[in-house]
């Protein structure tokens, strides 16, 4: 009966996991055959390299390369503030914060990551978006700084959780040699545990730019949504997420607009897919 019930678990188990991936397909498969649609009247390259989104003039321009400069714009901006930021406060919870101060830290960047975007999103107009315009004196606070701040403090919780993990994971004895050779705290921490956590931490940070470049409510709230290609991170910027958001419910079913939308779903699923790759196959790195 134990060897039954093993069996019956180990097989729900598999089935749970083949059809994560079975969705996983069937999602890019309907994208394709919404997106795909809108190539009979723009080339593939002319979508992506297009300077111009105005998709309900007369003809209809379906250019997206300023919505994918813009989200790259934001994700790197949210990813150059994140990344030290985040590591630097793994390395004090798991390596010098006293164990109180240690668990009320853990706990409190875990409840960081349960605040809705859109409620980080409303805090970022009525106090970030003002204290922009006002301290380099814009005409608006909706830039992609604004999102890129916002971006990294929502990207921050997975940077840290899974760094502080990753650091945790490094055996203690690499620690306890490097200080029986002499070596100072810091020098351990420097040259043999980040080494040592090197995998773990790459892929914290790829997850983090992953969670980024996904975000909708708070960069479609902040960035100013102007569909140009940025000559600055001080202007508006739209991003991939947000033109969907933003567009999707207007947009007529069946026209050149609405198999656009879902030709930018397409985009976004492969920048998101190769960025979990990526993060995955860092994560599983054997030195």
């Amino acid at each position: 009966m134990r060897k039954f019930k093993e069996f019956i678990i180990e097989k729900l188990i598999l089935f749970c996991g083949l059809a994560s991936i079975f969705f996983v397909i069937l999602i890019f498969l309907f994208l394709l055959k919404e997106g795909f649609a809108v190539f009979k009247t723009v080339s593939p390259l002319g979508f992506l390299s297009g300077k111009s989104w105005y998709p309900i003039s007369d003809p209809p321009q379906l250019g997206i390369l300023p919505l994918i400069l813009g989200s790259l714009l934001v994700t790197l901006g949210a990813a150059v503030i994140s990344i030290p930021i985040g590591v630097a406060c793994a390395v004090y919870i798991a390596e010098i914060a006293p164990a109180k101060i240690k668990e009320i830290l853990k706990a409190g960047i875990e409840l960081l990551a349960a605040i809705p975007s859109v409620v980080l999103g409303f805090i970022g107009m009525v106090t970030l978006v003002p204290l922009i315009k006002n301290l380099f004196h814009l005409p608006t606070g909706l830039t992609a700084l604004s999102g890129s701040i916002m971006l990294a403090f929502m990207a921050m919780p997975t940077i840290v959780s899974i760094s502080e993990d990753a650091l945790y994971s490094v055996p203690k004895s690499y620690k306890e040699g490097a200080l029986a050779l002499g070596a100072t705290h810091w020098q351990t921490i420097w040259r043999v545990m980040l080494p040592s956590a090197s995998s773990g931490i790459l892929a914290a940070i790829m997850l983090g730019i992953g969670r980024v470049i996904g975000e909708t409510m708070a960069v479609m709230m902040i960035t100013g949504n102007a569909a140009v290609i940025p000559n600055s991170i001080l202007v508006p910027v739209r991003t991939l997420t947000a033109t969907i958001a933003a567009e999707m419910g207007e947009a007529v079913v069946g026209s050149e607009h609405f198999f656009a939308l879902f030709a930018i779903g397409i985009v976004l699923f492969v920048i998101s897919f190769a960025i979990n790759v990526t993060a995955d196959i860092f994560l599983h790195k054997r030195q």
